[in-house]
């Protein structure tokens, strides 16, 4: 299975419900809290061209936020994006 990242803040409502659907599901993740590295912030930016986060990494592609998690999930192919 690929690794999930989750470069995230605390208080930002859409991190906790991408954390809560691949918690529900199983699936393990790294989350990188943004808010408290502002240096990590600015490359995880950069280097995926997103400014809000959730930022959401699986293996080594971006999919982008919760709603693109969601999204996969309700289309049945998160799984298949996770397996190696």
């Amino acid at each position: 299975m690929k690794t999930v990242t989750i470069y995230s803040t605390p208080v930002c409502p859409y991190c906790m419900r991408a954390k809560q659907l691949l918690s529900s599901l199983g699936i393990a993740y790294t989350d990188i809290d943004v808010a408290a590295d502002a240096v990590i912030r600015e490359e995880v930016t950069k280097k995926y061209n997103w400014q809000t986060v959730p930022m959401i990494v699986i293996g080594d592609e971006f999919i982008g936020g919760y709603d693109d998690l969601a999204t996969l999930h309700a289309e049945g192919k998160l799984m298949e994006k996770l397996a190696d």
